[in-house]
C-alpha cells in the first residue's frame, strides 16, 4: 500500500520505548521482541488492540506505550499475521522498511487480563522452544 492510499486511517505502534511527537522510529535496530535480532521492518496497526499486544509483548523495562504513527513511505499486510494467522488482514497489521513518525500517543488504555496476557506468553515461549521466531 502506498502512503497516498492510506486514506485517513489512524495507525498504532505499541513499544516500551519513550518517544517524542516528531521522533522516527526506524529499522535497523534490534527488534523489542524474540531474540532481538535487527529489525528489518518495523511494525504498525490500525486496530488498538494489535497496539495493546505490541506494548504489552515488547521486550524493556517500564510501562508499555502506544504511539500514533505517521508511516513516511510504503507500507505491507504483515506476512507473520496476514498470511499464517488471519488471511485478508482483519487485524490491519502492516509493516515498513521505511521510519513511522511519531505524531501522538494514546493514554489511558486498557491493558489485556492477566491470564490472557500470560496465555499469549506462554504460547510464545512454546514457539521459541521449538524455534520459531513470531516476529521477524
Amino acid at each position: 500500500m502506498k502512503t497516498g492510499e492510506m486514506n485517513d486511517e489512524k495507525f498504532y505502534h505499541g513499544t516500551k520505548a519513550n518517544l517524542n511527537i516528531g521522533d522516527l522510529i526506524e529499522p535497523g535496530f534490534n527488534s523489542n521482541y524474540g531474540t532481538r535480532k535487527k529489525a528489518s521492518f518495523i511494525y504498525l496497526t490500525a486496530t488498538l488492540d494489535a497496539a495493546i499486544w505490541g506494548a504489552e509483548l515488547s521486550i524493556g523495562e517500564g510501562a508499555g506505550r502506544i504511539y500514533i504513527v505517521e508511516p513516511t513511505g510504503p507500507i505491507e499486510d504483515d506476512p507473520n499475521l496476514t498470511d499464517k494467522k488471519f488471511p485478508g488482514n482483519p487485524t490491519k497489521s502492516y509493516r515498513s522498511r521505511d521510519p513511522l513518525r511519531v505524531i501522538g500517543e494514546v493514554n489511558g488504555w486498557q491493558g489485556h487480563p492477566p491470564e490472557q496476557l500470560k496465555a499469549m506468553k506462554d504460547h510464545l515461549d512454546r514457539l521459541k522452544e521449538l524455534g520459531i521466531e513470531a516476529i521477524d
